[in-house]
């Protein structure tokens, strides 16, 4: 493409604190939200015709952190294809050569809220037991291509008005795990599991802690493990589930294993205790969701020693959780990483650049003879198909609405499998 016929394709529209040079296409800038890395805006894509969410990285070639965690993203959405993970619509630089190349946008489906609003909401069993079975199926779907999450939280799950729910990143880099003995943190942390914070090696099931921690949540309405930095982290921890066995500490570095023998012994609290009924929603009698089950699967999720943590797949098929049940969702295929030194690389920032400029100009090329994904109405219009409409559907008279901006409820499309 000439240069006079890109720069016809764009304008510039300032959001917030920062431009965006957007293609033409995209109209109806609004600023929905920022964070460590980047601005979204909500927009309409005259093409699709459908609202939209554009992420512009924020700085991506300040250091090579930055730069690596791009390029895992972008090559990530480009491959994750599954109704519980944030789609990619399109990508693009107003940029014409690898020269001048610093702006990378990322155009994904928009959702109306995070999991942040929801948790303020009276949600009754069904629509609990829902999102936690729509997170563990996204989860499931990124394990099988290797990617293990290990800072899901609530602001990085988004829904809709309908209950979908979609998880929005992917999580830390291999090569960016912090220890317990490391400087104070930034970022929320509230979510992360003890092996995680102590500098453990982990498994799969490490994401199952960050699901328990945002159960809980939802369940008391504030969050259950609010440390202010890593010590503080794990000393949350252990005053309310009690200090780990000997067995557990063995496993620890010997540093680390030093400072958490010293610390306080504590017994912890009963599940009971933590979660007693009058926090849970009335027993479902649609569904048969009880109180006790709920509190039975964040027993068997907030374990701290990881090998005795139910799995991703235990937690699918526990009672609480079962009743959604769907083998196109649990079983979907596997995403393609073609990248399979993914978090392991290491470059340049130039280096970096080059790679995810390449990355661009390919989805570019894929997309030159017509749309990839994202025809009208094709990703996350319902929760299922016809066949499954749940009983429930109508307005949820008992919650406000989760924003302003939606215009009903929080409302169940899918239906559990009849006993």
């Amino acid at each position: 493409m000439n240069r006079n016929k890109r720069e016809k394709e764009y304008y510039s529209i300032d959001v917030g604190d920062s431009t965006f040079m957007v293609l033409k296409r995209y109209q109806n800038l609004r600023p929905i939200g920022s964070g460590a890395q980047g601005i979204v805006c909500s927009a309409y894509d005259h093409i699709l015709e459908r609202n939209v969410a554009i992420k512009k990285l924020s700085r991506p070639f300040q250091n090579q952190t930055h730069a690596k965690r791009a390029y895992r993203e972008l090559v990530l959405m480009k491959c994750v294809n599954h109704k519980n993970i944030i789609g990619l619509l399109n990508v693009f630089t107003p940029q014409k050569t690898l020269e001048e190349f610093q702006d990378v946008y990322l155009v994904m489906e928009l959702m109306d809220a995070n999991l942040c609003q929801v948790i303020q909401m009276e949600l009754d069993h069904e629509r609990l037991s829902y999102l936690l079975y729509q997170m563990l199926c996204g989860i499931k779907h990124l394990h099988a291509a290797g990617i293990i999450h290990r800072d899901l939280k609530p602001s990085n799950i988004v829904v809709k008005s309908d209950c979908t729910l979609k998880i929005l990143d992917f999580g830390l880099a291999r090569t960016a795990a912090t220890g317990l003995l490391m400087t104070p943190y930034v970022v929320t942390r509230y979510y992360r599991a003890p092996e995680v914070i102590l500098g453990m090696g982990y498994q799969a099931n490490v994401d199952v802690w960050s699901v328990g921690c945002i159960m809980a949540e939802m369940v008391r309405g504030s969050v259950l493990f609010p440390g202010t930095d890593h010590i503080d982290q794990w000393n949350k921890v252990i005053e309310q589930l009690g200090t780990p066995s000997q067995e557990f500490l063995m496993k620890l570095n010997q540093s680390v294993r030093t400072y958490v023998e010293n610390r306080p012994r504590y017994a912890g609290y009963s599940f009971e205790k933590l979660f007693p009924d009058v926090l849970f929603p009335a027993d479902s009698e649609h569904n048969k969701l009880k109180a006790s089950q709920a509190r039975d699967l964040l027993s068997k999720m907030l374990v701290i020693d990881a090998s005795k943590r139910i799995s991703v797949d235990e937690a699918l098929q526990h009672a609480y959780i079962n009743v959604w049940y769907d083998p196109s969702e649990v079983e979907a295929p596997p995403p393609a990483i073609t990248d399979k030194q993914l978090d392991e690389r290491e470059h340049t920032v130039e280096e970096w650049k080059e790679l995810i400029y390449k990355e661009v100009l390919d989805w570019e090329e894929r997309t030159k003879n017509g749309i990839i994904r994202g025809q009208p109405a094709s990703i996350g219009a319902v929760v299922r198909d016809g066949a499954h409409q749940h009983p429930l559907s109508t307005s949820y008279s008992s919650c406000n609405d989760i924003t302003s901006s939606m215009s009903s409820a929080l409302t169940l499309t899918g239906r559990p499998p009849e006993a």
